[in-house]
């Protein structure tokens, strides 16, 4: 058997079945919820304000969108800026 069908075999006995995924999602979805949530509020927050600690509305944009969790979590904690 050659390196890469071993590779395989292992990729192929690691990955869950459709059954496992099914039993996750009750513990999954709200998780995905909050996220979601997080996310809009988070880039709602950036579109309306100017203020930001650093960076710019622009950076902070990408971040809430692609960073996953951790990129609104990330604004409201060092960029969002002061209410005037």
């Amino acid at each position: 058997m050659s390196v890469m069908n071993q590779v395989g075999l292992v990729a192929l006995k690691s990955s869950m079945s459709m059954d496992e995924v099914m039993e996750m999602i009750p513990f999954l979805l709200p998780v995905m919820i909050i996220e979601l949530l997080l996310a809009v509020v988070a880039l709602v927050h950036v579109l309306r304000h100017n203020h930001f600690r650093c960076g710019n509305k622009v950076i902070w944009a990408l971040v809430v969108l692609f960073v996953g969790i951790i990129g609104p979590v990330a604004y409201f904690i060092f960029g969002k800026g002061e209410e005037e």
